[in-house]
């Protein structure tokens, strides 16, 4: 699986695999092209692999909500598919309830490793904090969407502090977004395992909308955050957040198939 990985160098490449705990329909592994294992549910790699089940007719799908359950690691987690008419409408996938970590205080070592001036990060708005759903990533405010296009890390120094702080990845937001309807205009770098750019985190975006709600920024209920656009593959991934639970909703696209020979 690290092999094919790496020959496919995605962001995450994940296979679908038979459930090895009673309580779950299928077991799902993903990897970077560094052959790191990922973990935590509600990504975008996740989404897409249940997608892909559906869209093949791999799982026994009504009208409105289908229920099932994937096995990441150890764990299981909830989700439903939703079909009308026999159309694929959305995936929602429950998160873990979010885990407020480690704040960074040293701005200006995080501004030098994001390319930026220490006044870029607005930490006075928000804290610069680790924030865990499932997988725990550094949440990094921004002032405007400029500085957040303008960022270019040095990814042996952004390593550094994430190690320094107890983050995978980093994931920075400004809240003045470009697509109407959004809370938040972000990206993501995680080079403690090999990401150089995401275009869409669902596994970031969950932290950063619960961040968001408890520190007043935003309001319970669907918050939707645009991901991708300086990478020209603008992501929508929409948030819910009520009352310590999130989940992370979406639609995928099958645009290619294939076989390999091993």
């Amino acid at each position: 699986m690290q092999n094919i990985a790496r020959e496919f160098n995605q962001s995450e490449t994940t296979f679908v695999l038979p459930a090895t705990r009673a309580d779950a329909d299928w077991k799902l592994r993903s990897f970077t092209p560094k052959g790191v294992e990922v973990f935590g549910a509600g990504g975008h790699n996740t989404l897409g692999a249940w997608w892909w089940l559906a869209a093949a007719g791999r799982l026994e799908l009504g009208d409105g909500p289908t229920r099932f359950h994937q096995q990441i690691g150890d764990l299981v987690y909830p989700l439903a598919i939703w079909q009308s008419q026999g159309k694929l409408e959305k995936i929602i996938m429950r998160q873990e309830a979010p885990v407020a970590g480690r704040q960074l205080s040293n701005l200006g070592a995080l501004a030098t490793a994001l390319g930026l001036n220490a006044e870029d990060i607005a930490a006075d708005v928000v804290p610069c904090q680790v924030v865990s759903t499932g997988a725990a990533h550094l949440l990094v405010p921004i002032r405007d969407r400029e500085a957040v296009d303008r960022i270019s890390p040095d990814a042996k120094q952004l390593f550094d502090l994430l190690n320094e702080v107890g983050g995978e990845g980093c994931y920075v937001f400004s809240l003045d977004p470009l697509q109407p309807g959004t809370t938040a205009y972000a990206r993501f770098f995680n080079p403690t395992v090999g990401i150089s750019e995401d275009p869409a985190t669902g596994t970031a975006a969950g932290p950063l909308a619960a961040h968001l709600v408890a520190h007043g920024l935003a309001q319970p209920g669907v918050i939707k955050v645009e991901q991708g656009t300086t990478l020209g593959r603008t992501s929508i991934i929409e948030v819910g957040v009520d009352a310590g639970s999130v989940s992370v909703s979406g639609r995928g696209i099958v645009v290619a198939s294939g076989a390999f020979s091993i």
